[in-house]
């Protein structure tokens, strides 16, 4: 989906003569943020996760947020090639291994990779190898 949409903007905006590059600003790029009305709806503890490889290596963040909204965040690069399904993957165990760490009994986890989702939920196959081990190690987690 992610590629889709950026095929999409490239479509929609082709380079011409009155082509100005997209000046963007992000002043806060560090700073991750829950919104109050997030709170209020969810109560409990919430696991925020994203994982994704660059041309600087693999990162992975998660964030454990507990019922009093007290944030645990935990960050890693990881020293090993790998999709950005299994960066994925392994943010998400990163924030359960954190939570199982620190004692938490039920956790509502919420990412952004449909695949992981729908993989662990049982609605998809997970057909790459690659990917087995992963989903099993959540099974386990969970």
């Amino acid at each position: 989906m992610k590629a889709q949409a950026l095929a999409d903007h490239l479509a929609e905006n082709p380079v011409d003569k009155e082509y100005e590059p997209l000046r963007t600003y992000f002043p806060d790029k560090e700073v991750m943020h829950i919104d109050e009305l997030e709170q209020v709806e969810n109560p409990g503890w919430k696991l925020f996760f994203d994982g994704a490889p660059n041309m600087k290596g693999v990162g992975i963040e998660a964030a454990l947020i507990s019922e009093t909204g007290h944030h645990y965040p935990v960050i890693a690069q990881l020293w090993f090639y790998c999709t950005n399904n299994m960066a994925e993957y392994e943010a998400c165990i990163l924030g359960l291994r954190l939570a199982a760490d620190i004692n938490v009994r039920e956790v509502l986890v919420l990412g952004d990779s449909d695949l992981l989702v729908y993989q662990i939920q049982g609605e998809w196959e997970t057909r790459d190898l690659n990917l087995i081990p992963y989903r099993q190690c959540l099974h386990d987690l969970c």
